[in-house]
Order: C-alpha cells, then structure tokens, then sequence
C-alpha cells in the first residue's frame, strides 16, 4: 500500500490566537537548519521504520506540507526539500501534493516554486472573508487578497484548491457567517474544509475563554449554540452547492476529496517529518506502529528521540471505530469483524445500540454511520468507544 508523507513547517508571520499547533513565530535565520534537519529525517526514514518496528513502502502517492505556513519558506529552502523526498522516495506520477499556505504569501516566485515542486493541491487557511474577523484573531491577510491568491494559483494550473473557515470567531455573527460561505461558494473551489472553534488551554483565545476575560475579543465569541448552528448552516449550503460532506469537517466535490487525509481516516501508513509530526507503519503481523517527533522546535533540532506508542489489540479496535465514524459513509462492521473477530466487536454492540437510541449513530444494513447529530456531537461519541471496558 502506498505511503503518505506529512512535512511540518512549523513557522508563522503571526501566531494566531485561537491556534493550539505546535507553530510559532521564528527568527528566518533558523529556517535553513530546520530544513537540513527535515531532510537528515527523510535520508533516515528507512532505518527509522526498522527501529521502531515498522515496515517502509518506498512507493508514496500523497505528500502534504503543512503548518504553520510552508511558504514562509525561502523557495530553494522547499524545493531542496522535495528533492530529497524524491531522492528518498518513489512518488507516483498521480500523487497528491499538497502544500498550506496563508493568504498573502504567494508571491510570483512563491506560486513558481511551487509548480517546479510539482505542487498539485494548495489548502489556504482563510478562516473568515471578513475582515474584521480575521483581524481579530492575527490573520494579516484581507477578503481581496484570498480571490486574488486563488485566481493567481488557477493561471498556474492548480485548481485543486481547498479553504479553511472557522465557526466561531470573535465578530462572528450568522449574517457574516452567510456571507463567508456565499464567497466561498462563488469562488467554486473543490474542496471545503469547516471547523468550529475550539476553547481549551492550549491556545490563547481558548484559555481567555475559559477564564471569562476579554483579551484576544474573547468578549465577542459567538455563543455555543450560535456555534453549532453556524456549522449545520454549512453543511446544508454545502451539501447544496455540490460540495458535498465527506467528513465531520471536511467537503468535497465528487473525486475532490482529500486522499492525505483519508489515509489517516481509513488507517492507511504515513510517515511524519518534523515538529510535532505523527507516523503509523504496519509491522511484519499487520499491527499498527504509531510514533512521533517532539513538539518543540528547539527539542526536534537537538535531536531528541522519537517516542513510540504502543497500539494494543484493544486500541486498534477503537481506532477503527474512532476514525472510521469521522467519515460520512461509516463502517463496515463485517470488514471489523473480519480484521478483528467476533469477540474483538462485541464489546462495543451495547454502546452502538445506546448510541443509535440516542440518535446520534444510525444503522444501515451492516453499515454504521453517524448522524447529523452525532457528527455535532462526536467527541461525546468517540469518547463512548474509548471508556468501553473491552477485554480484547
């Protein structure tokens, strides 16, 4: 099975204030280290896979640099990178390729450099065509710059584009909401990607948030109910508009959806570079073997070791549900039964049921899927088939 290749760049012009990524603000003059350490890392790939007990396919169909923003990056910077991955690697000729990028950040050069990388896919992290919006939480770029970037990117043959939106953001309200999604629309790209705001300590807005201050505009994020009601409006201007959901967050149309992304979905090996970056190989016995670098920048330079986790027979299970119910077509339980038996699933039948009374999962032959419910309320999901006491 074909590889994925994750690529961090860990670097901003700004930090935006909702972010809880392992990116920050950096002097350039650490870029070109961080670039020969990524490289020493893809030199290394194979012999990494051999310690931490994984088997490595040479044969990769997606490559997907994400952030921070990969085009703060000098252009020779990212184009010694992709030369090092295909020095490395044998990347199909159908490959995707993706690399982030925020508005007002692709120069001509930029764009060039990107096309010589053989770039197919760019995902721009809008967030809100408004921009006042977008002030508010550090994004530096404006409405006009966003479709000046996407017209730019079509003139240069990639017209695979996606565009991030956040639901939630200080200012926000559901007329402005409307009228991101309206833009959105009208710019007809093929892929959607739609978050809601997440509030916990690791970014700036969220711990104002939960201290009920007023830094950041936390005074002016919407409420939860407004939140949710933003992201179903989404889905059905979405849905109309032949952007179709695919996943809880994410939006496609058809044959657009993002084969990165999926692999992680389905469960599929991908090998992560650089800060903060998540691998999963399979072993000789078709075991999962998941690991990670350090999230720190000055701690991946230093060379710390990777750490492995563990994935026992009851952790792949619940995987299998976890990432298998993000996905709008669900899962196969006969394909679960296969891969883990009858006494692996069984377990989790009594939560199932529960679930599906509660209306947030729904049975379709032998097929379970979440609800529009249930996609609102995944988390609160998920968590029933991670506490499931199982005796695998």
């Amino acid at each position: 099975m074909p590889l994925g290749l994750y690529i961090s760049v860990p670097f901003c012009r700004t930090k935006c204030s909702y972010c809880n990524f392992a990116s920050d603000v950096f002097s350039r003059a650490v870029f070109e280290k961080y670039v020969t350490a990524i490289c020493a890392e893809v030199e290394q790939a194979g012999e990494t896979a051999g310690q931490m007990g994984g088997l490595l396919e040479h044969k990769v169909d997606s490559i997907y640099f994400g952030g921070g923003t990969p085009t703060l990056l000098d252009v020779a910077q990212l184009e010694r990178a992709f030369v090092t991955i295909r020095q490395n690697f044998a990347v199909t000729a159908a490959s995707e390729i993706t690399v982030e990028c925020a508005p007002g950040t692709l120069s001509v050069p930029v764009i060039e450099g990107l096309q010589r990388c053989g770039v197919n896919r760019v995902s721009l992290g809008v967030q809100s065509f408004n921009d006042q919006e977008s002030a508010s939480v550090g994004r530096l770029h404006k409405r006009s710059t966003i479709i000046d970037d996407v017209a730019r990117l079509r003139s240069a043959g990639i017209s695979n584009i996606n565009i991030d939106l956040i639901a939630g953001l200080p200012h926000q309200t559901r007329d402005s909401w409307q009228a991101s999604l309206n833009q959105l629309i009208t710019l007809e790209v093929p892929h959607a990607s739609i978050y809601m705001l997440e509030v916990d300590d690791d970014s700036r807005l969220g711990r104002e948030l939960i201290a009920g201050g007023q830094k950041f505009h936390a005074h002016f994020v919407p409420d939860e109910d407004l939140i949710a009601d933003m992201y179903e409006i989404a889905c059905e201007r979405l849905n109309t508009a032949g952007i179709e959901q695919y996943e809880i967050s994410n939006f496609a149309r058809a044959g657009c959806e993002s084969k990165h992304n999926l692999k992680y979905w389905t469960q599929q090996p991908y090998l992560g570079f650089g800060v903060d970056a998540h691998s999963m190989l399979r072993s000789r016995d078709g075991r999962a073997v998941r690991f990670s670098n350090p999230d720190s920048l000055e701690k991946y330079l230093a060379g710390s070791a990777k750490e492995r986790t563990r994935v026992s027979a009851e952790s792949a299970v619940q995987e299998a549900f976890f990432l298998g119910l993000r996905l709008n077509r669900g899962i196969d339980i006969q394909k679960l039964l296969s891969e883990f038996g009858q006494n692996a699933v069984s377990y989790y039948m009594e939560s199932i049921c529960e679930l599906e009374t509660a209306g947030l999962l729904k049975k379709d032959g032998g097929t379970i899927r979440l609800t529009s419910r249930g996609r609102m309320l995944s988390n609160e999901v998920f968590e029933r088939f991670i506490s499931v006491d199982s005796a695998v």
